[in-house]
């Protein structure tokens, strides 16, 4: 496996982790108590499932980075990581969730994608374009 797809799962992975801490909550822990206890235990409860994304994130970072022998700059996996944050935010808002994405939701992931896209097209980084590749495939494949 190389450095780069590595660093590529170990972001989805993070965020998997993350994404389910900032919002399964909302899911499966439904009532409306608005209690101090009860926002702790909640909290709590997140803090807990969001230590294994820390131990995915930094090793992602630290593998990705081209001052550890990785491909990417510091920008570069910044913005890697929000384009996988939000693929695996859409994913889980809709199948976990059961949100509806409105057209002016949709535009705005279409604008921050555009975004990621113009960072792919100005790099000059092999690492880069093979995360496309890979992305690509990935893709592809789903």
């Amino acid at each position: 496996m190389t450095r780069i797809l590595a660093t590529v799962l170990l972001l989805v992975g993070s965020n998997l982790f993350m994404t389910v801490a900032w919002y399964g909550h909302l899911r499966w822990f439904p009532g409306n108590s608005r209690s101090l206890l009860a926002l702790l235990g909640v909290a709590l409860i997140a803090w807990s499932i969001a230590l294994p994304e820390y131990l995915l994130q930094v090793p992602a970072n630290r593998l990705g980075h081209q001052g550890h022998g990785g491909a990417f700059t510091t920008p570069q996996l910044k913005i890697m990581q929000e384009a996988i944050t939000l693929l695996v935010f859409a994913a889980f808002s809709i199948l976990v969730l059961k949100d509806k994405f409105r057209p002016n939701d949709i535009a705005a992931f279409i604008l921050i994608f555009i975004a990621c896209d113009a960072l792919g097209w100005l790099a000059t980084s092999a690492g880069w374009k093979e995360f496309a590749s890979v992305l690509s495939e990935f893709l592809s494949f789903a």
